[in-house]
C-alpha cells in the first residue's frame, strides 16, 4: 500500500527529473522547496479560493453568478485552459475560447471549448486567427450574459491583431525587443501601440457583463503589463513607446511602417483606452509561490530569507549574492524576472543563466546549492525549466565562454542539472532557492 502511495505522489509532481537531481540531501531539500512553489502557481489550487458556484468573491467585492442568463469564458495565456478546467469544474461554463502556447497541449478536452495552439514569443498567423475568434465572440453576447476573462501571462504574442502593420513587422519588432534587454513593460507598451485588441481594445465595445481574473507575471501587479492589459486599459502612449525605442537605441532596427504608424498617432493625439471598461481583479501572484516555498523551508528547519530580483540578470546576481550568510542551515528564496541581453546563439533562459552566474561568483564559498526555474516550465529557448547545481569547482574561463554566448542550457546538460517539468500550464514569474 505505502508503495503506491509513494509512486502517486511522484506522478503528481511537476519535476520530472526529481529523483535523478536528487543526488545530495540538499539538493533533495532544495527540489522538495522548488516543487511546493510550482505547486502553488497551479491555477486548480487558486480558483476555487475566489469562485463558487453562485458567485466570485474577490477583494470584498461579489458577483453574482446567478443574475446571468448565461456565463462563458475567454482564456488566453500559458495557464489558459488549467483556469478554464478549475472554473468550469465550479460553474457550468455555456462555451469559451482557451488560446495557449503551441506545443503544450490542452489539458481541456470539452467540445464546448474552442481551441487555439498559436506562438509564443513570437506571434503567428494563429495568434490573429485566434484574437479575431475572440473579438467576434466577444462582441456577440448580450447584455444579460457574462464572459469571464482568464488572463495569464504569455497571451501578448498568443493574440495578435496587428493595427495597420503586417504581421510580420509585429513579428520583427517582438524579436527586436526580446534581444534589447527591454523590461516587460516597455515591450509591452510598444505591443499595445501596434494592436487593435490591447490595452483594453477588446472590451471597449462589448455589450455583455464581464470580469476580468489575472495570474499576474509582471513586477507590481501592473494590470495594463499582464497579457498587454488586453481587457484592462493602458495608462502609457505613442510617445512613451518612441521613447522606448529612442532608449534602447534600435530605432535602426524598426521597421519604417512601425516608426510612420507611431509618430503619425502621436501627432493626431488619439491614444489606447485609459479607462477599464470591466473589472480585473489579480488573483494570483509570484508571492503565492514564495510564500509556500517559506513555510515548506522553515518545516525544513531552514532559517529563511525571502527576496524579489527584477530587472538586469547581473545586478540580480550581486544582490543575491549579498544575502548569503554565513550561517549553516540557512536558505534564500527569491521570485520576479531578470532581464537578459543575449548575446550568443547558444540555448538557455534566464534561469539558467541566473545559476550559471551565481555558480561563477560562489566559487571559493563553502558549500551551497544553487537552483531556479521557471514557473511555466520553459526557460528561454530551451526545453528546460531552470537548473539545480553545487558549487563546484569549474574552470572560470569555461563558464565565461558559456556565458558569452548565452549558452547555459547546454552547460547545464554538461552538469547534468537541467530542471525538466515540460509546459507546466501556468505563469507565475520565476522561483530559485540557494541551500546552505
Amino acid at each position: 500500500m505505502i508503495i503506491i502511495i509513494s509512486y502517486s505522489v511522484r506522478d503528481s509532481m511537476i519535476i520530472q527529473n526529481f529523483d535523478d537531481l536528487s543526488t545530495t540531501d540538499k539538493k533533495k531539500d532544495c527540489l522538495e522547496i522548488l516543487e511546493v512553489g510550482l505547486q502553488a502557481a497551479n491555477p486548480e489550487n487558486i480558483i476555487p479560493k475566489f469562485v463558487t458556484p453562485n458567485e466570485i468573491k474577490i477583494n470584498g467585492k461579489s458577483f453574482n453568478l446567478e443574475k446571468y442568463s448565461n456565463i462563458y469564458s475567454v482564456a488566453f495565456g500559458k495557464a489558459g485552459d488549467t483556469m478554464t478546467r478549475a472554473l468550469n469544474a465550479i460553474i457550468p461554463v455555456k462555451s469559451g475560447i482557451i488560446v495557449i502556447p503551441k506545443g503544450s497541449k490542452s489539458v481541456m478536452k470539452s467540445k464546448k471549448f474552442q481551441i487555439f495552439n498559436s506562438r509564443h514569443p513570437k506571434p503567428d498567423q494563429t495568434s490573429v486567427k485566434a484574437a479575431k475568434e475572440i473579438m467576434k465572440f466577444v462582441q456577440n453576447k448580450r447584455s444579460d450574459e457574462l464572459i469571464i476573462f482568464l488572463v495569464s501571462g504569455g497571451g501578448s504574442s498568443l493574440l495578435a491583431l496587428p493595427d495597420d502593420i503586417t504581421l510580420e513587422d509585429k513579428v520583427h519588432v517582438t524579436d527586436v525587443l526580446l534581444k534589447s534587454g527591454a523590461t516587460i513593460q516597455e515591450f509591452n507598451c510598444i505591443r499595445k501601440h501596434l494592436s487593435k485588441i490591447k490595452g483594453g481594445k477588446l472590451v471597449e465595445n462589448m455589450k455583455c457583463q464581464g470580469v476580468g481574473l489575472v495570474m499576474s507575471d509582471v513586477e507590481g501587479d501592473d494590470l495594463s503589463s499582464i497579457a498587454s492589459g488586453t481587457t484592462y486599459m493602458d495608462d502609457t502612449t505613442y510617445a512613451d513607446a518612441l521613447e522606448i525605442i529612442a532608449k534602447y537605441k534600435i530605432r535602426w532596427k524598426m521597421p519604417d511602417e512601425v516608426l510612420t504608424l507611431l509618430e503619425n498617432r502621436m501627432n493626431e493625439k488619439i491614444d489606447t483606452p485609459k479607462k477599464a471598461r470591466i473589472e480585473n481583479y489579480v488573483i494570483a501572484n509570484n508571492d503565492d509561490c514564495l510564500n509556500e516555498m517559506k513555510n515548506k523551508a522553515e518545516k525544513d528547519g531552514y532559517t529563511v530569507d525571502v527576496m524579489h530580483v527584477f530587472g538586469d540578470i547581473k545586478e540580480a546576481v550581486t544582490k543575491i549574492l549579498e544575502k548569503i550568510s554565513e550561517s549553516e542551515k540557512t536558505c534564500i528564496i527569491f521570485g520576479g524576472e531578470t532581464t537578459v541581453k543575449v548575446l550568443g546563439k547558444g540555448m538557455g533562459g534566464r534561469n539558467q543563466e541566473l545559476v550559471l552566474r551565481l555558480l561563477k561568483n560562489t566559487q571559493k564559498m563553502k558549500k551551497i546549492v544553487i537552483s531556479s526555474a521557471g514557473t511555466d516550465g520553459v526557460d528561454g529557448n530551451s526545453v528546460f525549466a531552470g537548473a539545480i547545481t553545487e558549487n563546484v569547482k569549474v574552470d572560470l574561463d569555461l563558464m565565461k565562454e558559456f556565458l558569452k554566448n548565452s549558452d547555459s542550457g547546454r552547460f547545464f546538460q554538461k552538469q547534468k542539472g537541467n530542471i525538466k517539468t515540460n509546459p507546466t500550464h501556468t505563469n507565475l514569474m520565476d522561483i530559485g532557492v540557494i541551500l546552505k
